[in-house]
């Protein structure tokens, strides 16, 4: 599970993201929230991880002001 999670996430970063980027969408959090899920992921394991990275995703919404926000 954890290698498909992380192969999603890599097929995101390199063709889906690039859509957005090209319409000016980013994400406003460093380290992006796809690399934050990819490392929660890496670090705790599919479910957990996913569910990290859900909560991050939520987090990024346009009243948030972003920034640094590394994984603890």
């Amino acid at each position: 599970m954890k290698k498909i999670g992380i192969w999603f996430i890599n097929f995101y970063k390199k063709y889906i993201s690039q859509i957005f980027s090209f319409h000016g969408i980013h994400c406003k959090y460093y380290p992006t929230c796809s690399e934050y899920t990819k490392q929660a992921i890496e670090k705790y394991g599919f479910f957990k991880g996913c569910f990290l990275g859900i909560i991050r995703i939520l987090k990024c919404n346009p009243f948030s002001k972003g920034g640094y926000d590394p994984l603890k």
